[in-house]
């Protein structure tokens, strides 16, 4: 049991204290001294909550930290950083740890009596600001103030869900005992379960000892709804609470939809075609029928409470009549203060983080002939895409070494694109020359860099001299196409 015991009014005097206040500030007990000798040590700001906020030393004991009011609650500090895709909101700046994956005991377990449990099934989160772009030595988390805490209790849905992702690991870790002499041959596989579970994984991987995480994507949820921002619940029958869940909602609405047309999709639905001044039918249009299959008409699918915490990204991809590639599919814009961060390692990288705990989820459509309207293309089902440890270190990691190359070593360019007399290419509209960077291309990388802009006159983003679009990273149509090709329509 732990001994650190308070009460809830106490705690919530403490905090109410603090927030606001840097961790320097509150550190009285002068925590931040060992990173003198220790600059790059780890959990910095949660021994300063510890020892100088609450007054007891850190421990690494599998029980929960605290007893408040009689009941044991486990304390989090985490990091809260500019979310600068949305906006001044704030997102995690990292997945949340919370326990060893312990093989000779979980096998024992259950999960409402599962060490798991027993450290989430009350935590006191605190929250600070990771104010900074790029990684920082232990010593400068003392500018960093603390944003807010709060008590937090998974609800119904929620536990459901994490029941299935630690039954995941435990019956996988059960059978790996059961067929294998030597059970340990197995364990390397128990972080590619990833794929299989939806609020959690593990990390680091085997044979350094994992341990359970929650994603980022689900501290940033909880995080961001306790800040006032509202995500959309699921109703009734439109809840899952694992992937084979998820799945049969979308077969049934396969069922009735394969082989329509957007229009007559939307009829049935009672969705508007929003045109724009062109006549052009909105593509937003498919995002509404992906959302209309779990009994949502409004709101995009990161809005929808379940579907932010997993992290899925809804897709449309449209084959050609000849079931080849349209386009190229375009990701979030890249901040490039973290790619310049030379201290920054790839597995610690928002890039990694996208295509190793994402969840991209295709809506498929084919043109009904040859460069068909929009709402005419027919529905073919759902696909949905997990990428693998294979497909980061082949097609993402490549493209992360050469834009960081082209930065630390200043051969970065901005170039006029040259017709073939070898005169710069004027954009018609605006009057201005066309220009290249020398970023991954398409032609030569799996995942590239493709710069986006309102118009060819407004530049936004400056790096190393250079005014540029904004860039995003994209996936290769034909990339795209050929992976997909591997996956069964749901």
């Amino acid at each position: 049991m732990p001994e650190h015991i308070f009460t809830r009014s106490e705690l919530i005097n403490i905090f109410d204290n603090v927030v606001g206040r840097t961790l320097g500030e509150i550190d009285k007990n002068n925590v931040f001294d060992k990173t003198i000798s220790k600059p790059k040590i780890t959990g910095i700001a949660g021994d300063v909550i510890e020892q100088s906020v609450l007054g007891y030393p850190a421990d690494n004991k599998q029980e929960a930290d605290l007893i408040v009011d009689g009941v044991d609650i486990e304390l989090k500090t985490t990091g809260l950083k500019s979310a600068k895709k949305d906006g001044h909101a704030l997102e995690a700046k990292e997945p949340m740890s919370i326990t060893a994956v312990s093989p000779d005991k979980i096998v024992q377990e259950e999960f409402y009596n599962s060490n798991l449990w027993h450290k989430m099934e009350h935590m006191l989160l605190v929250y600070y600001l990771y104010d900074s772009d790029k990684t920082v030595l232990a010593s400068e988390y003392a500018k960093f103030p603390i944003q807010g805490y709060q008590f937090h209790e998974f609800n119904e849905d929620d536990t459901k869900i994490l029941l299935n992702d630690w039954k995941v690991v435990r019956d996988f870790i059960r059978k790996a005992k059961e067929e294998h002499e030597d059970p340990t041959v197995e364990y390397p596989k128990i972080s590619k379960l990833r794929n299989q579970m939806l609020y959690m994984d593990t990390a680091p991987k085997y044979p350094n000892p994992p341990r359970f995480r929650l994603r980022r994507q689900v501290v940033s949820t909880i995080a961001q709804q306790h800040l006032g921002k509202d995500f959309q619940p699921l109703y009734g029958k439109n809840k899952f609470s694992s992937y084979a869940e998820l799945d049969k909602i979308l077969q049934e609405f396969t069922s009735k939809y394969k082989d329509k047309s957007i229009k007559q999709i939307a009829d049935e639905l009672k969705l508007d075609l929003i045109r724009n001044d062109k006549g052009k039918v909105s593509k937003a249009i498919t995002e509404k029928i992906l959302t209309s299959a779990f009994g949502v008409k409004s709101g995009k699918l990161r809005e929808i409470d379940t579907f932010a915490k997993i992290g899925t990204i809804p897709k449309t991809l449209t084959l050609t009549v000849k079931g080849g590639r349209t386009e190229d599919t375009k990701f979030d814009t890249i901040d490039f203060s973290e790619w310049a961060d030379e201290d920054l390692e790839f597995e610690n990288s928002s890039l990694y983080d996208f295509f190793a705990n994402q969840t991209l989820l295709f809506s498929i459509f084919e043109e009904a002939y040859n460069n068909s309207p929009l709402e005419e293309n027919i529905f073919k089902g759902f696909k949905r895409v997990n990428f693998d440890d294979e497909f980061i270190d082949t097609f993402v990691k490549p493209t992360w070494e050469r834009v960081r190359y082209l930065l630390f070593n200043n051969k970065f360019k901005v170039e006029p694109v040259i017709d073939k007399n070898g005169k710069p290419i004027i954009n018609k509209k605006a009057g201005t020359v066309k220009e290249a960077t020398n970023f991954p291309k398409s032609k030569d990388f799996a995942i590239f860099l493709r710069g986006t802009s309102t118009d060819s006159t407004r530049k936004t983003l400056y790096l190393t001299g250079y005014w540029l679009y904004q860039q995003q990273f994209w996936i290769k149509g034909s990339v795209l196409v050929e992976l997909l090709s591997k996956v069964d329509y749901i």
